[in-house]
């Protein structure tokens, strides 16, 4: 039996038969409790989870629950932080120190030591990507191309 539980660009298929890759590519992040819930289903699943383009937000969560093993990064991969947010009652952004919080108690102690470096989460995006991020995330096995062509006898 398969379960379903897609947010945004996130959308996890798990299924006790057969293995997958799970793609990240253009994740813009949403509520923090819902990413949580998400990555620990992958966590659970022990299927690959690519990240292949833009996670950004709650997004990179997966960087403190999804075993390191179970994650590998292409060179496309680009990972956005900031702080958290909620709107106020006119929708205005307004920082959330328990969000943040709970963000940097997630993230594992090399990511807070990163984040920190970089002057910390606040409304700016900091990026990791490139050889940085594959500091911290595997590259992914590059994937081989067939060249076999059919010869006619």
């Amino acid at each position: 039996m398969k379960r379903f539980f897609c947010t945004l660009a996130l959308c996890v298929i798990l299924s006790g038969v057969a293995k997958a890759q799970i793609r990240i590519d253009g994740d813009r992040g949403g509520r923090i409790g819902t990413y949580i819930d998400a990555f620990a289903l992958v966590r659970q699943s022990g299927e690959t989870l690519v990240v292949d383009g833009e996670c950004l937000s709650a997004c990179t969560l997966f960087l403190g629950i999804v075993p390191r093993q179970q994650v590998c990064a292409t060179s496309r991969a680009r990972l956005g932080f900031h702080a958290a947010w909620s709107p106020d009652a006119n929708g205005i952004p307004v920082t959330s120190t328990l969000g943040t919080e709970v963000l940097m108690k997630v993230y594992p102690p090399k990511i807070r030591a990163w984040i920190r470096r970089k002057g910390g989460l606040n409304r700016n995006l900091i990026w990791l990507q490139g050889r940085e991020l594959m500091t911290f995330v595997p590259s992914c096995p590059r994937q081989r191309r067939s060249n076999h062509r059919a010869q006619a006898r």
